[in-house]
């Protein structure tokens, strides 16, 4: 069975790579910067350049490929959406030229809300659009991302981060590693088929309050965590340089599912992964942030 990957050097991509090798598979690689792929992973994979918001690129890279680990690959223009408009294309019209049969895609939880959730909108419609698109799908729904601390770790680091949530409102998290190997099962797996949601939702929800906790514990010092205005959080995006659609996109993942929303998958054992925040923050962080 031949294996792509899209974005091998992103949080979840360079584990997949790894995982993928381990269990005997040759994956094929497909990223705009091949250079930067590690030595010994580029070893035992092909590698192929790809822009995945080029639809002949995704078409040409992906011939002969039976599943595709698909990732919407990060905004760069000042229209977010656009940017997610062009890389859905890209891959329906990949599977739809080269009969590609498995799609397993990189969502998130709030994809399920349709519209209403900043960036996540974006993921919705790639969900969308692969559910017409005649290809096994499934959806991975991740939690947040455990390394969406590292875009912040000047604020750890500062002992105070900022939110636009309520800091006793639980939520999912979830380390990048284990949505690797949900994936990697996944994608091994022949037995499924037609159109499924898989949930990845870390060990347990958190709220902003215990991570403060965590962070404090695991680094030794004290971190906060302080609620501001959606009014201030957008100035503090606009200060770093954001465009003002991708930071309308940005703030709006928070926001749009801050109030009455519930996820269509509940946690259970199915949707539950093993690495904890603490065991995270440990590995990841370690004397970096001390």
């Amino acid at each position: 069975m031949k294996i792509a990957i899209t974005t091998p050097q992103g949080n979840v991509g360079r584990h997949l790579a790894r995982m993928l090798v381990r269990s005997g598979v040759r994956p094929l690689l497909l990223t705009r910067h091949p250079e930067n792929l590690p030595a010994d992973v580029a070893e035992h994979a092909d590698v192929m350049t790809m822009d995945s918001r080029a639809p002949r690129d995704v078409i040409a890279a992906t011939s002969g490929v039976d599943a595709v680990y698909w990732v919407d690959p990060p905004v760069e223009s000042p229209d977010p959406m656009a940017d997610y408009r062009r890389a859905t294309e890209s891959i329906v019209a990949a599977v739809d030229a080269n009969r590609i049969r498995r799609v397993v895609f990189q969502s998130s939880v709030g994809a399920e809300k349709r519209h209403g959730a900043g960036e996540i909108d974006g993921l919705a419609e790639t969900e969308v659009a692969l559910d017409r698109s005649g290809a096994e799908v499934t959806h991975l729904r991740c939690g947040y991302f455990f390394t969406n601390l590292l875009f912040d770790v000047e604020a750890v680091k500062a002992g105070l981060v900022k939110t636009v949530l309520p800091l006793d409102a639980p939520m999912s998290w979830v380390a990048p590693r284990d949505i690797a190997e949900v994936a990697a099962v996944t994608l091994l797996n022949r037995e499924w088929s037609g159109r499924r949601v898989q949930a990845v939702h870390g060990p347990e929800d958190l709220t902003w309050s215990q991570v403060a906790q965590i962070l404090t514990q695991e680094l030794g010092r004290e971190v906060r965590v302080e609620r501001v205005s959606d009014e201030e959080m957008r100035a503090q995006y606009l200060d770093a340089g954001m465009p003002p659609a991708m930071a309308d996109a940005v703030l709006g993942m928070s926001t749009g599912l801050r109030d009455d929303f519930t996820p269509e998958q509940h946690r259970s054992l199915l949707t539950s992964t093993p690495t904890t925040l603490r065991s995270w923050i440990h590995e990841e962080l370690g004397m970096s942030g001390r």
